[in-house]
This record gives structure tokens, sequence and C-alpha cells, in this order.
């Protein structure tokens, strides 16, 4: 896979998981506010994240998306264990849980790879310079 192949690829899975966020905003926010709080931020963020992946941005938004998608992940983790510090009971482990858990770990995987590779892609010039 190219470079641009891989950031293109980061972002479509950073964005799918930002999607599968907001979806389950309806289903949440009436009994659990805070959640679908939760979810909205989380998601639009996570939607957002995929443009400094595909304008490649650069190292430094590599590492916050790295850093935000392994904390939304532990996140996910400690709120599916028995009396939890954050809701107290363990959520459950549902076919969307996984596939947002899925598309996260596919994100910090391939922004892992462009930090590893440590070259920046050059952006393509839209106005070329007439001779």
């Amino acid at each position: 896979m190219t470079h641009k192949g891989i950031l293109y690829a980061a972002g479509a899975t950073t964005a799918i998981a930002g999607i599968l966020h907001l979806i389950l905003v309806p289903m949440v926010i009436n009994f659990n506010v805070n959640s679908g709080i939760f979810f909205i931020v989380s998601g639009a963020a996570q939607i957002f994240w995929a443009l400094p992946m595909i304008k490649q941005y650069g190292r430094v938004w590599y590492v916050i998306g790295i850093i935000g998608t392994l904390i939304l992940i532990a996140l996910w983790a400690i709120t599916r264990v028995d009396a939890n510090p954050i809701t107290g009971r363990a959520g459950p482990i549902n076919e969307m849980g996984i596939a947002v858990e899925s598309f996260q770990v596919a994100y910090i995987i391939l922004a892992s790879i462009m930090l590893a590779k440590g070259k920046k892609v050059e952006p393509e010039k839209k106005d070329k310079e007439m001779h």
C-alpha cells in the first residue's frame, strides 16, 4: 500500500468509527444524556480526524489521533468491567461495540505505520503555474 493509500485508509477508519459513534446517539440519548453527549463529541472528533490524515497535516496530528483513539478504546474496555469506576456496572459487548473498536484499532495501526515510515507525503498542488 502506498503512503497515500495508508493515509486514506487511516482517514476512512477513523471516519467510520465516528459515524458508528453518531449512530449510537439516538439509542442512548433518551436514557443517558451523558453517554449521548459523549458519543456526539467522540463521533464528531473522529470524523474531523479524517481531515488531518487525508490532508497530511503531519506527525503531531498522527500522534494526537493515536493517543485520542487509545483513550476511547481504554474507556470502552473500562466500562465493560463489573463495578467499573465510570458507570459502576458492566456495559454490553455487542456487534456495534466490536465494530467501533475494530475500526479504532485499524486506525491506530495505520497511523502508527505512517509514524514509523517517517515520510510525509507531499500534497498534490492544486494550482499549477502556467508557462
